[in-house]
């Protein structure tokens, strides 16, 4: 049974996956790593710390919801030489935070996913294969959350662009418009449109779209509960303890 370390455990995501746990009698919660104090209950034997060098000795993998520069933090915390294996599910990431995730799966397995759910994952494949199909069509992507996200667009509507680039042999840097506004003109070919809203409590909605002439085709994924993710990051961390090193995708674990 795997001893899991949830990163960040006074967060939305930390709480959840820290009530999994204990709730889950086939699952093991070893630590906990909390800045605020815990407005919630957890098993007496179980460590809760804001010492992140403790935190990573009591855990056989670690889980992390928390924020960019939270898994910076945890990120040189373990190339110190603290390595576990990590799943990270934290979005909006700089290039230097994941340089820093690159140069830890040189030394433990990481795996990296912007949506931990296997809709998504299975999403990111029909995606790829629609768009490389139906390459002169338009691309439009809509992203729906809650009105607590502090990011946008979203990592998902971002990995599911990402997948459109890629069918395509595109940048998505020069091919992504994110928002329209005002007399901007026509859409020019190659285009690939994504549109955030944000409102409620609404946890995850996400639309590709593709518009060609006369018809068009739109694939979607909801998510109805965070558990979906939770749970999806403890399959997925129980997995990458008998991987080797390196950088893994939520693709990787469910063999897609």
């Amino acid at each position: 049974m795997a001893r899991f370390g949830i990163y960040g455990a006074s967060g939305r995501m930390g709480k959840l996956l820290s009530t999994y746990l204990a709730q889950h009698p086939d699952h093991s919660l070893a630590s906990v790593f909390a800045r605020k104090e815990l407005d919630f209950s957890l098993p007496p034997q179980m460590l809760a710390t804001n010492d992140i060098g403790a935190f990573l000795n009591d855990a056989e993998v670690v889980v992390d919801f928390t924020s960019p520069s939270g898994t910076e933090a945890l990120l040189e915390a373990t190339l110190e030489g603290r390595f576990r294996p990590l799943v990270i599910g934290v979005t909006g990431l700089n290039s230097h935070q994941q340089n820093l995730m690159k140069q830890a799966a040189e030394k433990t397995p990481v795996l990296y996913a912007t949506n931990m759910s296997l809709g998504i994952a299975l999403l990111n494949k029909l995606v790829f294969s629609v768009a490389k199909a139906l390459e002169d069509f338009d691309v439009e992507i809509t992203e729906l959350h809650h009105k607590h996200k502090k990011d946008a667009p979203s990592g998902t509507a971002l990995t599911l662009a990402s997948s459109v680039a890629k069918a395509r042999g595109i940048e998505l840097e020069k091919a992504m418009v994110s928002g329209r506004n005002g007399a901007i003109g026509e859409r020019s070919k190659g285009e690939i449109g994504v549109l955030s809203l944000r409102g409620g409590d609404i946890v995850g909605e996400h639309t590709v779209g593709f518009y060609g002439e006369g018809e068009y085709i739109r694939l979607s994924h909801a998510a109805t509960s965070r558990a979906t993710f939770a749970a999806g990051a403890i399959k997925a961390g129980n997995w990458l303890l008998s991987q080797p090193s390196g950088l893994y995708s939520i693709q990787d674990y469910f063999r897609l």
